[in-house]
């Protein structure tokens, strides 16, 4: 019964969610469980370009350390966030999702050719969590019980809060920037004078992932389980949904 119940839960993950969360879990397990190494995960430039492990392009985003405080911290706000974005402004609009997490990809290994960062997914899960903020303004969010801000000074609690950990502040300052340009590219330029559409989905894309509107049956999440449902980061029950013209 148990099983079946998981098994439920897991499969009413909206798609993109429930394949990165899974792989950066498997990942850490593989690790954990001396399958692989981190030395053959993280990103280096030299092995990528003359030894072509382009694997290493995807494998910096999936491992965020053994499993610990941070693991738990990071792939919860990875899950939780991600699938807000997904029930939420991109519902029914997987292969924009899937270009918004290529965009932001793209942008983060071309900025680590030039930094000494060897993880990713730690600036991932900042830019997810910068995108929903932003479509997100009225929000209100409970930090630990000891802060109460709106959802766009969320990114700058995480980063605070990683500074206090003795995280290195590059990674999610990276996360930082590449969220806010993508949230700049798809939210604002469009909408200024003589502003248009930047990032433009490919057709074969939309055709691979937007399924047909009767295929659509993810449920959302209930209130109680919403992202921003713990204590660093309550969503109030009441809807504050992005307005239309944001």
């Amino acid at each position: 019964m148990a099983y079946q119940t998981i098994r439920q839960e897991y499969m009413q993950m909206p798609v993109v969610t429930r394949a990165y969360t899974t792989a950066c879990v498997l990942t850490t397990l593989a690790v954990q469980l001396d399958f692989v190494s981190p030395f053959q995960l993280y990103f280096n430039p030299i092995l990528i370009v003359k030894q072509y492990q382009l694997w290493r392009l995807i494998t910096a985003f999936l491992f965020f350390g053994t499993v610990g405080f941070n693991f738990f911290f990071n792939i919860i706000f990875t899950y939780r966030y991600c699938r807000m974005l997904e029930e939420g402004s991109f519902r029914s609009k997987t292969a924009d999702f899937v270009m918004m997490f290529l965009f932001g990809g793209t942008c983060m290994i071309a900025i680590a050719f030039f930094v000494n960062l060897l993880f990713l997914g730690q600036a991932f899960t900042i830019m997810l969590v910068y995108v929903w903020s932003r479509r997100n303004p009225f929000v209100r969010m409970n930090f630990f019980g000891l802060l109460n801000f709106q959802a766009p000074y969320l990114p700058w609690a995480l980063l605070g809060f990683s500074i206090l950990l003795g995280n290195a502040i590059g990674v999610d300052a990276m996360g930082v920037v590449v969220g806010h340009m993508y949230y700049f590219i798809e939210d604002v330029f469009p909408n200024r004078r003589g502003g248009f559409r930047l990032l433009a989905t490919p057709r074969f894309l939309k055709a691979l992932c937007d399924p047909h509107p009767e295929d659509v049956d993810v449920a959302p999440l209930p209130p109680e389980d919403r992202p921003g449902g713990f204590e660093w980061g309550q969503r109030p029950r009441e809807g504050n949904e992005r307005p239309e013209d944001q």
